[in-house]
């Protein structure tokens, strides 16, 4: 602790992420999990959404290099997807540590979420890796004022002055949030309900009035929507906080939100007091998260879903991060003297995400 300590203070950076703590350990767990499940028979291609600073990336080719046949890593191409023109810089510069890995190695600066820098429907079997990317795609929030009224968009508009902002509620019409909303089912009680028991929530929620506030993920659903339409046989691992603690915003799925001055952190009570300095950290639902997969790739079907698209279904597991570390990872190399293990023992919350293709349509 004294040594991270020491880490953050020496930094601007407001946290590390595991694969850079771990490094090279973190990244040779991610490597062995894919190679125990990649089809060899075809080259074995990569792609990882926001790459940080190429840690991620040499770890899993420097495996590759070390412990794959020959031919898998002289065939291999690992392409990292990268919104940030300097972090895309400091990639190449760690990767290419290694000469032989030039080759094989590449970045594109673009938002993988958008459909349009993607090109063609890639065939092929790959791979995509998203650790931490979760957390910081953008997300929508919803209110309702009480159990009973429905769903509305949050709006922020700053006022006359440009200083303030306010929020406003109107109706739901954004595509993203409405299908966030039908995949999450949140409207499920309107269907399922006697009239009775409806009668009596009605009345309950005037009563005693509780109003909603909930955050969806529409950022992730845009991305998986497009990863699934571009890379229809992928294979994808993602890692990220599945809780987080001391959050001050209200709402379901609300985000942390600080700011960094001179080593050290403060955490904002509201969203709308930001500006432009912090750092936002969503808590990722895993349980959601799946359905967005499912639902991304065409196997779940909304109910007022008429189209032909008929989807396969994948299969998925989520792993506690210890739990993915000790079957895929090396722990006897991060156990400290005395048996504490921090690359089990901390980051609690945090858990992988499996997804694979199969050839399932029933």
């Amino acid at each position: 602790m004294k040594y991270l300590d020491n880490i953050y203070k020496q930094s601007d950076i407001s946290w590390f992420t595991p694969v850079e703590i771990f490094k090279p350990w973190y990244a040779h767990a991610i490597a062995e999990a894919i190679m125990r499940t990649a089809n060899f028979s075809v080259p074995l291609k990569i792609y990882e959404i926001g790459g940080g600073s190429g840690t991620c990336a040499k770890g899993i080719m420097d495996y590759i290099m070390l412990n794959a046949p020959p031919k898998v890593y002289n065939s291999m191409t690992y392409t990292s997807v990268e919104i940030s023109p300097s972090l895309a810089e400091v990639q190449k510069e760690t990767v290419a540590e290694v000469r032989s890995h030039i080759p094989k190695f590449r970045v594109e600066c673009r938002d993988a979420s958008d459909r349009s820098g993607w090109g063609d429907v890639e065939q092929q079997p790959c791979w995509v890796i998203m650790l931490e990317v979760l957390d910081n795609l953008p997300h929508d929030v919803v209110y309702s004022e009480n159990q009973n009224s429905p769903w509305m968009e949050v709006w922020v508009e700053r006022q006359h002055d440009r200083e303030t902002l306010n929020e406003l509620y109107k109706p739901l019409q954004d595509s993203l949030v409405t299908r966030c909303v039908e995949i999450m089912d949140l409207d499920k009680t309107k269907t399922t309900q006697s009239a009775a028991v409806s009668t009596l929530k009605s009345i309950w929620s005037k009563v005693y009035p509780k109003p909603r506030r909930c955050w969806l993920p529409t950022g992730c659903l845009k991305l998986l929507d497009v990863l699934h339409e571009v890379l229809p046989k992928m294979s994808l691992i993602a890692s990220d906080f599945s809780y987080l603690p001391d959050v001050k915003i209200a709402g379901e799925r609300a985000p942390l939100v600080s700011t960094k001055k001179e080593g050290i952190s403060t955490d904002y009570q509201d969203y709308m007091e930001a500006k432009g300095d912090a750092d936002i950290f969503f808590p990722t639902d895993f349980w959601l998260l799946e359905r967005i997969d499912h639902y991304c790739s065409g196997w779940l079907k909304l109910q007022d879903d008429n189209s032909s698209k008929k989807g396969k279904k994948r299969r998925t597991i989520t792993l506690e991060t210890s739990a993915f570390m000790e079957e895929f990872g090396l722990p006897t190399k991060t156990r400290t003297k005395d048996g504490y293990n921090p690359l089990l023992d901390d980051f609690k919350n945090t858990k992988f995400y499996l997804s694979v293709p199969t050839h399932n349509t029933k």
